[in-house]
């Protein structure tokens, strides 16, 4: 099958965690999607359902920051979070170099790649939640509940409406 070769290393792994964690997850191939309304369309859910993964550098420290898909990460607020006077978003080389995806595709699961997790508190909105799994054509819906259980993220307000 075509889409079997779009699966990636992280993909099995968010696979293989998911399981380990004993959770209900629901793992599937889709179009590819490279925008937050996009992969709401193709995978037909909510587009602030969408937990968007942003890998943060803040000082000499790399973050895992998870967004609702309708919102944008607010810098300053990052920065008064993490104690920082300066945070940006991980180059193209650092992303593939800390989490072995692209742009677009790192999973919200800051354990598999061993970076502290933050969660905008907006994502508590949704009962369940949507994100990319190491692809652009592989995508994971599961309670927001659950992934909240199994990451154990810092939840606080970093977002900002588009």
């Amino acid at each position: 099958m075509e889409r079997e070769a779009e699966r990636t290393e992280v993909t099995e792994r968010v696979e293989a965690f998911l399981r380990a964690s004993g959770v209900p997850f629901r793992l599937y191939a889709h179009p590819p999607a490279f925008t937050s309304e996009e992969s709401a369309r193709v995978r037909g859910t909510a587009p602030e359902e969408g937990a968007k993964a942003l890998v943060i550098k803040a000082g000499e420290e790399f973050y895992l920051a998870v967004i609702s898909g309708v919102r944008r990460a607010d810098n300053r607020a990052l920065r008064r979070i993490l104690g920082t006077r300066v945070a940006r978003f991980a180059t193209e080389e650092e992303l593939l170099r800390l989490t072995g995806c692209r742009p677009g595709a790192v999973p919200p699961l800051g354990n598999l790649f061993g970076l502290p997790m933050l969660m905008d508190e907006s994502l508590r909105r949704c009962e369940h939640v949507s994100f990319n799994a190491g692809s652009n054509s592989w995508s994971v819906t599961m309670r927001r509940e659950d992934l909240e259980r199994v990451v154990q993220p810092r939840v606080c307000a970093f977002a900002a409406e588009p």
